[in-house]
């Protein structure tokens, strides 16, 4: 994936939105860039003595509705035009779903499997040396992201904590349940998918049994998005992973399909159907193949731009629930529209792990907790309002989904810097 290309694909889907608003110059200006590009050379040294030197970013993009808000990821493909593009799809994000946020992430150039807990840890408290003037509870709050968990969150938590002279809870989201952390936010991102295919569902008056997935991604987004859908019925008819699909006509587990991935090291032969996993319930399939099942909604969860030009034209879902972020490419929806293909954007799918991320950071400001019934109707709450707002909109316009949401999120965004 060209990375160049995601930001300079999010920067002109920003630009015609603000073109349709009428935004003023100056503002538009002001939110196409970011208001500020951190970055740095990480050195860690290894355990066999040698000093490694890995590439840091922090991108802050804007902070008109409230501190910077977005995770941290370590993967070999971070880059800074890619850590730009999802800074400015945060600032949306939290703006849709009108949480006090703005947008902002970070990000090492890392195969953090490849390192040992030890290098691992000396290098995620590097990290926040390097950006601790930058972050804290009212400036920037960080989060976990891809290859990024509760334990990173712990010793980023104390590293700035180190630093900053006092315990600051408040300063990440993400963390363990012992130091602040939240019940439910670790299948927040997930769970709240599933309640946006809910309210699809009920617009489509349809019954969760009688519509099909297929899944793209079985990492914590897309694993608890498959869990939370199962569970309440939808058929999830294939589930893809890095090295390949499976496809299981009746509907698969997904419980069962992760923990036969992780014995056998491969999903080829996870063919699960309730409790029992074997080749001949279902079969193998390409990843070509898996986006041009047919099926009632693709559920991409893994990474950006998976949809292309090259693709498009083959897929045959009626939806597509963008859960991972900018998994379709400006060309790729154009060719969607024509198909009459309908795509729930990305900054209201996979909003539900910023919204759980404010009320972990309520929670250690307010030294709270919250139950996981309060944080889960809460969420529910939030995500169905915007769903409803921007469905509304969406049939009154005759505007297609996508576009209300972006052309809300980016109008409550300019409105606030008119100050």
């Amino acid at each position: 994936m060209n990375q160049i290309n995601f930001f300079k694909d999010t920067q002109q889907q920003f630009k015609e939105i603000a073109k349709d608003l009428k935004i003023k110059p100056e503002i538009t200006q002001k939110l196409e860039k970011p208001d500020r590009v951190i970055k740095f050379q990480i050195p860690v040294r290894m355990d066999n003595g040698k000093v490694k030197i890995f590439p840091g970013f922090r991108v802050q993009h804007n902070n008109a509705l409230g501190p910077y808000k977005g995770g941290i990821r370590f993967h070999p493909d971070v880059s800074e035009d890619g850590v730009k593009a999802l800074a400015m799809l945060m600032t949306w994000k939290c703006a849709l779903v009108n949480i006090p946020f703005g947008g902002s992430k970070g990000g090492i150039k890392v195969n953090p499997n490849k390192l040992s807990q030890k290098e691992l840890e000396k290098l995620s408290r590097n990290y926040v040396k390097k950006i601790f003037p930058y972050i804290g509870p009212d400036k920037d709050i960080p989060a976990p992201d891809i290859n990024t968990n509760p334990e990173i969150m712990a010793w980023m938590v104390d590293e700035y904590s180190k630093l900053a002279g006092k315990f600051s809870p408040a300063s990440f989201t993400g963390k363990p349940l012992n130091i602040g952390g939240l019940q439910g936010k670790i299948e927040a991102t997930g769970y709240g998918g599933v309640i946006i295919l809910d309210e699809l569902a009920k617009k489509l008056q349809c019954k969760p049994k009688e519509i099909t997935l297929a899944i793209q991604g079985l990492g914590n987004v897309g694993y608890y998005f498959a869990e939370s859908a199962y569970k309440k019925g939808y058929k999830i008819l294939a589930v893809s992973e890095i090295e390949g699909s499976v496809c299981v006509k009746q509907g698969l587990n997904p419980k069962k399909t992760l923990e036969c991935r992780k014995e056998k090291k491969c999903i080829d032969e996870c063919c699960c159907l309730n409790q029992t996993c074997n080749s001949n319930i279902g079969r193998a399939i390409t990843n070509e193949e898996f986006l041009e099942l047919d099926v009632d909604i693709l559920v991409p969860a893994a990474k950006e731009e998976v949809i292309t030009e090259k693709n498009a034209s083959k897929i045959k879902a009626k939806y597509i629930i963008e859960m991972a972020n900018g998994p379709i490419t400006p060309e790729a929806e154009m060719i969607l529209e024509k198909k009459d293909i309908k795509i729930i954007p990305d900054i209201l799918a996979n909003a539900g792990g910023v919204t759980a991320s404010y009320f972990e950071w309520l929670q250690s400001k307010e030294k709270k907790r919250w139950s996981k019934e309060k944080v889960l109707n809460k969420l529910s709450n939030i995500l169905e309002k915007t769903f409803d707002e921007v469905w509304d909109l969406s049939k009154k316009e005759n505007i297609n989904f996508k576009k209300v949401a972006y052309l809300l999120a980016i109008s409550r965004v300019a409105k606030a810097m008119k100050g």
